[in-house]
């Protein structure tokens, strides 16, 4: 696959992913949180440029310590995103200021990380930024699934046709 197409592929899910964060979004309760984040870490394990030829040690580090980065970002996205039931049952999420702060540090972290690479000569494909984009959105997706499984139900609401009243209420 083209880099143009990498770059189109990572363009897109930023903004996806931008744009759902930004607003109100109501979380589907289904297993399939892994999804989104799939399709850019199988994009990446095909590319053959993941690592640098002329300086394989060197770019496993810094590909090890931009995934760690990127694995970090996700668990504080994951953690700084509020979540909350409606009363109907349904659970929703939103970015907070903390998690604006979250992603400027991460963005920041990169940038330095690209640029202490570029001056040591290691060349970074798209193939590494599609890798460490997929660890955050499947550590944040891991997160919020983790979270939201915690969260008790509204009660007073019926919620998927059972009642989500306490036990007591129901017997008198």
């Amino acid at each position: 696959m083209s880099g143009l197409i990498n770059v189109l592929v990572i363009i897109a899910v930023i903004a996806l992913v931008v744009v759902r964060q930004c607003s109100a979004r109501r979380i589907a309760d289904d297993r399939r949180w892994w999804v989104l984040p799939g399709i850019p870490i199988f994009l990446s394990l095909r590319e053959p440029g993941l690592t640098d030829p002329r300086h394989e040690a060197l770019s496993a580090v810094v590909l090890g310590a931009e995934l760690l980065v990127g694995l970090v970002i996700g668990v504080g996205w994951g953690w700084t995103t509020r979540l909350w039931r409606e009363s109907d049952g349904s659970l929703w999420s939103r970015g907070t200021k903390a998690t604006v702060l979250v992603w400027t540090g991460g963005l920041a972290m990169r940038a330095a990380l690209y640029g202490t690479a570029a001056l040591m000569g290691i060349r970074q494909g798209s193939a590494a930024l599609m890798a460490a984009l997929a660890l955050t959105l499947l550590a944040r997706s891991a997160v919020l699934t983790r979270r939201a499984r915690g969260m008790s139900p509204a009660y007073g609401d019926a919620v998927g046709g059972l009642s989500s009243q306490p036990a007591w209420k129901e017997r008198v």
